[in-house]
């Protein structure tokens, strides 16, 4: 309860700008618990066993095998290899590049958002200081009480910039690790798709129709 009022009390010595600053620190940690919840889901759903098989299946010729075996998975790798297995209306490799796409979408998605939070955290801040020293600067000389009035507003513009900060950095931390996390599930992406091209010409299979068209004698 003690707590609950400090917090109180220091949200309202921050002035007017605490405000919008709390509703951005508000979409801040849903966005924060989305892609952790996100992530957490799509890293139990990597099956490095099932993707062997499927490369296993794709080398000794068996198409209809890795296509079988593909099916279903909840790992965004063997998704694409799926998608680009059995699309029947472009390329393989057309068909890998768009369901990699769409994978890496996925998985970049609000990143765009936590950047902007990060910029504007702190541009927060620095609208509340401001607004805090020019609150101090038009109490001077007003009235008896003006010292109390002018450490108010420096301590609004304090305040006011702690908390911007605060939500940048929170907010920049679990975003490079998003980051980190979406190259390296690009990279993932774009090795499990040579690897597939490679296998697929190896065998002659027609890249158009995702069948096997071995060359006739």
């Amino acid at each position: 309860m003690i707590l609950a009022n400090a917090v109180v009390d220091f949200f309202i010595k921050g002035g007017p700008i605490m405000y919008p600053t709390a509703a951005v620190a508000i979409v801040a940690v849903c966005l924060i618990a989305e892609r952790i919840f996100w992530w957490v889901r799509t890293m139990r759903g990597r099956n490095s066993r099932r993707l062997d098989e499927v490369f296993a299946a794709l080398a000794a010729g068996g198409m209809d095998r890795s296509i079988t075996l593909s099916a279903g998975s909840s790992d965004p790798v063997i998704r694409m290899l799926h998608h680009g297995l059995q699309h029947p209306n472009t390329s393989m490799q057309g068909a890998l590049e768009v369901a990699a796409g769409q994978e890496l979408r996925g998985a970049g998605r609000f990143l765009s958002g936590m950047d902007t939070i990060v910029t504007l955290g702190p541009l927060l801040g620095l609208l509340g200081t401001v607004t805090g020293i020019m609150g101090s600067f038009t109490s001077i000389g007003g009235s008896e009480l003006a010292v109390e009035k002018v450490t108010g507003g420096i301590g609004e513009a304090l305040i006011a910039t702690a908390a911007g900060l605060g939500i940048a950095i929170v907010t920049l931390i679990p975003m490079n690790h998003f980051h980190t996390r979406l190259s390296s599930l690009q990279f993932d992406l774009e090795t499990a798709a040579t690897n597939a091209l490679i296998l697929a010409a190896r065998h002659g299979f027609d890249k158009a129709a995702g069948v096997s068209a071995q060359a006739s004698a």
